[in-house]
């Protein structure tokens, strides 16, 4: 066996496989999965209770997170955060009611399913500061040095180039700005 071959991943065929399961997340989020969703997971992994209890289900029911963005430290009033990798909502929802309505929210993905299930839910919730916009995270659709705050819930690893994605993540977060992934 040679240890020495790079086997490369294709990364049009990551992104789809990731597209499919999360597209499933969003559309049956009450089917089984090999990982944990919704409430019982923000749960298992120390969200703020009264934070949760505070969203609809349609904004927790698809939540797929691997840890908990906040558990660092709590963002600011005020605040300008890209959550990366978004799905449909959960850590941006929280970050909305964490800057409150001075501050202002930006979550990116790249699956229609969960960008049409996180849009719906912020008309729903009368969420104005935050915003869903489809794109990659080697590619953010976000200007230069806006980000006080990116938060990042179990994503970089399900992107094929992740040298790209630090470039993105550095390249939106203002100068001094923090990285909670």
């Amino acid at each position: 066996m040679n240890t020495d071959v790079d086997i490369a991943v294709n990364p049009d065929a990551l992104r789809e496989q990731v597209r499919l399961k999360y597209a499933e997340v969003a559309v049956e989020p009450d089917s089984e999965f090999h990982f944990h969703t919704g409430r019982p997971l923000a749960k298992r992994l120390g969200y703020d209770q009264a934070a949760v209890d505070a969203l609809p289900d349609a904004a927790v029911e698809s939540f797929a997170g691997v840890a908990n963005p906040f558990s660092m430290q709590d963002l600011a009033p005020g605040e300008t955060v890209v959550d990366a990798g978004a799905g449909a909502g959960f850590d941006s929802f929280v970050a909305a009611g964490q800057v409150g309505p001075g501050g202002a929210v930006v979550g990116i993905d790249m699956t229609p399913e969960m960008l049409s299930k996180s849009r719906t839910t912020a008309a729903a919730m009368g969420a104005e500061n935050v915003d869903f916009r489809e794109g990659l995270l080697e590619a953010i659709p976000v200007a230069d040095a806006w980000a006080d705050v990116i938060i990042s819930n179990g994503v970089f690893n399900l992107c094929a180039d992740k040298k790209q994605v630090f470039s993105e993540v550095f390249r939106v977060l203002k100068p001094g700005g923090c990285l909670q992934f």
